[in-house]
């Protein structure tokens, strides 16, 4: 599966049919700098792997179906220059990195 692409440094995978959750096996993903996930159909929860990217500066999730708060490890993204979670049903602050 993903967290097998251990060196991978960019996943697009925007304006798809994607559907379910946001894999928590993304969070495997040390070297990751780039992951962008928008205008797709994905449910569920941000989930708190993502705060173990510490290597992401552009993440992107808008335009999908996500529900519940920001995860506190989020937080964790302190190099980020680029999250974009807007047209969610998502609730909270985002973290202090």
């Amino acid at each position: 599966g993903l967290s097998m692409l251990v060196n991978l440094h960019s996943l697009f995978l925007s304006e798809n049919t994607l559907v379910g959750s946001v894999p928590t096996s993304l969070g495997q993903l040390s070297a990751l700098r780039d992951l962008r996930l928008h205008k797709n159909s994905l449910t569920g929860s941000i989930p708190s792997e993502v705060g173990d990217l510490l290597a992401l500066r552009i993440f992107t999730l808008s335009n999908n179906y996500l529900t519940g708060e920001i995860p506190k490890e989020m937080g964790n993204l302190a190099d980020a220059r680029v999250l974009q979670f807007n047209e969610n049903k998502l609730y909270g602050t985002m973290p202090a990195a």
